[in-house]
């Protein structure tokens, strides 16, 4: 995740520098209003496919997961162009958790454990359904593995959450599940 905020950063630095004109003649115009830097989550088009975080966005089965994602700095990262594969629980997955925990979560204070449970639900690449085989794992963006079983029609993600819906994005795939994925203790 770090690799492809540094990148999204370097291309974005690099298209600054290449803009600057090596004319020196021409005064450069200033104004007084502010510069204001927009990442990626900030494009605006709307003749394309929502990405992931904008799905995700304008579902109301998903406005825990898209705080957290805001709460842990990840918006212009998962709008990037992928593609990624997001396993994404829905409010009631999160209202599975003990009392509290959410709310704990969102502290400033607690943002890395935060990243790291929003990390450990996405996959760099794009998995369909019909990729998913029974005992296959997947090394998710924080480094920790989730692996996928078969049980008839279902698709499970480490036997706890369910696979319930996929969603086609134009920056990968999203598939809500049923349970919140906690990463194993190191």
């Amino acid at each position: 995740m770090k690799k492809i905020l540094l990148a999204s950063m370097a291309v974005a630095l690099l298209a600054a520098c290449n803009s600057k004109t090596e004319n020196n003649s021409a005064p450069e115009q200033s104004t007084d209003a502010p510069v204001h830097a927009v990442g990626q989550s900030g494009v605006k088009d709307d003749v394309s496919k929502p990405n992931i975080v904008q799905t995700a966005a304008g579902s109301d089965q998903h406005t825990t997961l898209v705080t957290a994602v805001k709460a842990a700095g990840l918006v212009d990262a998962l709008s990037n162009a992928g593609p990624f594969t997001v396993f994404a629980p829905t409010n009631d997955a999160f209202g599975k958790l003990p009392k509290g925990t959410v709310d704990d979560l969102l502290k400033p204070e607690n943002k890395d454990a935060l990243t790291n449970i929003l990390s450990y639900h996405t996959y760099v690449g794009s998995l369909s359904t019909m990729l998913l085989q029974d005992g296959q794992e997947f090394e998710q963006v924080n480094a920790q593995k989730v692996k996928i079983s078969r049980q008839g029609d279902k698709i499970m993600v480490n036997d706890v959450a369910e696979i319930i819906a996929t969603i086609p994005t134009s920056n990968g795939i999203i598939h809500v599940i049923d349970n919140v994925l906690l990463p194993p203790a190191n």
